[in-house]
């Protein structure tokens, strides 16, 4: 057989396997076809719907009065460990400071280094009050990798009182706040009360504001919704580090604070022990105030980074299905996969449902105020919006890629049970 005849087999078979390809490619997009745009449809008639019950759960949640305490309220030790100079640091503690509480008030601020310059702000508050029962414990012990848990190790050797409230340092809280988180502790079935927060962001003088805005719009437009809304279908798993309050026995029950000294989530893992043992997490209807403080695009990414993979580590099934809570973005893949009329038309409608949930989060009256800043504005605020939804769409995919994260200029790799590895 020549080379002429040759080459016109092998250009005949290239001819066959191109024909069986196509045949191929043409059937399984007819096969795919309608799935894709099924799958397409799926996905952005969830985000759609999910943005519309979580502005029914947002407004029902804003909607409620914070219960009258009982009388049954005993002495509370409240512990608030502290690291760095971190912005408004006195006023947040200050407003701890002025609770009207009608019982003792032990407060305990805890630091693990004597020159660590937020003791200036609790030298301050000494002096401001006088009469106030405030312990400082400095002491540099780690007992895991936890800074703050190894803090809260060496602060509880100071308390004095069976109630317990833990809350982190740039938290500020309103008036009745004790009371409020403490009350629920005399039924005996309650392991802890936890509250809802919102983000502020926080403005140094000279910096660039937007990225503690677009942090802030990740607590407010995302994080706490989704709360909102699992409380909604009557979940209660979750304890967020802005308070949590419990009883000694019950801290002692779970294995005290070394029980999650390695933990990247200790404020999930308190929650979550106590409920293995029975006892209940309570909700608490007063909503308290963290400030958001992203100096960079670097530091606002690692941030969320760290909160969405520690989310991934502790609750993999919810992580994974969290997805769609991202609205807007999820509507514009579903539109991209079915295309079509029906598509856009949902996809019209989530971005209706997304401007009406930030106008409710943000709605006069509410605890949430949008700030003076440089998002002010309604097409500034959109494109915040469409901004933040967009990256933490991209953090949640990015979410799945590894463990790592970073907290505090150190790097640290995340376990499937939720502790933290530093990564030398």
């Amino acid at each position: 057989m020549g080379p002429k005849s040759s080459g016109s087999l092998a250009h005949g078979a290239v001819r066959s396997v191109g024909i069986v390809l196509d045949m191929i490619v043409a059937s399984t997009f007819t096969v795919t076809g309608p799935i894709m745009t099924a799958l397409g449809l799926l996905l952005a008639a969830a985000a759609l719907g999910y943005l519309i019950i979580a502005s029914v759960a947002v407004t029902l949640g804003r909607n409620k009065t914070a219960a009258s305490a009982p009388g049954a309220l005993r002495p509370v030790t409240v512990l608030k460990p502290l690291c760095g100079a971190e912005p408004h640091l006195y006023e947040g503690l200050r407003s701890l400071c002025r609770q009207a509480y009608p019982d003792r008030v032990q407060i305990i601020f805890g630091l693990q280094d004597p020159t660590d310059p937020a003791l200036e702000s609790v030298r301050r508050l000494e002096q401001e009050f006088p009469a106030l029962d405030i312990d400082v414990v400095i002491d540099p012990r780690r007992h895991g990798h936890s800074a703050k848990v190894s803090n809260l190790i060496n602060m509880m050797g100071s308390a004095r009182h069976d109630w317990l409230v833990l809350a982190d340092s740039d938290v500020h809280v309103p008036p009745g706040y004790l009371e409020g988180v403490c009350a629920p502790l005399a039924d005996p079935r309650v392991g802890i009360v936890t509250c809802p927060y919102r983000g502020r962001p926080a403005h140094r003088p000279g910096e660039a504001k937007l990225w503690s805005e677009l942090g802030a719009l990740f607590v407010n437009d995302w994080f706490m919704p989704s709360v909102r809304v699992a409380a909604l279908f009557g979940s209660r798993a979750f304890a967020f580090g802005a308070t949590i309050a419990l009883r000694r026995e019950t801290l002692a029950a779970i294995g005290g604070f070394p029980a999650i000294v390695d933990q990247l989530a200790d404020d999930y893992r308190i929650g979550e022990l106590t409920r293995r043992r029975g006892l209940t997490t309570v909700l608490s209807d007063l909503e308290v105030e963290t400030l958001v403080d992203e100096r960079s695009f670097r530091q606002l990414a690692r941030h969320e980074t760290r909160w969405l993979r520690t989310i991934r580590a502790v609750r993999p099934a919810g992580y994974a299905c969290a997805g769609v809570t991202f609205g807007v973005p999820v509507a514009a893949l579903g539109w991209a996969l079915a295309g079509g009329g029906a598509a856009l038309t949902l996809l019209g409608a989530t971005v209706a449902a997304r401007v009406m949930l930030h106008l409710l989060v943000y709605a006069p009256g509410s605890a949430v105020q949008a700030p003076e800043s440089d998002l002010a504005g309604p097409w500034r605020r959109i494109l915040a919006l469409a901004t933040g939804d967009v990256l933490g769409f991209a953090l949640w995919c990015w979410g799945f890629a590894a463990r790592d994260v970073h907290w505090r200029q150190q790097r640290y790799r995340v376990a499937r049970d939720g502790s933290a590895r530093p990564i030398t």
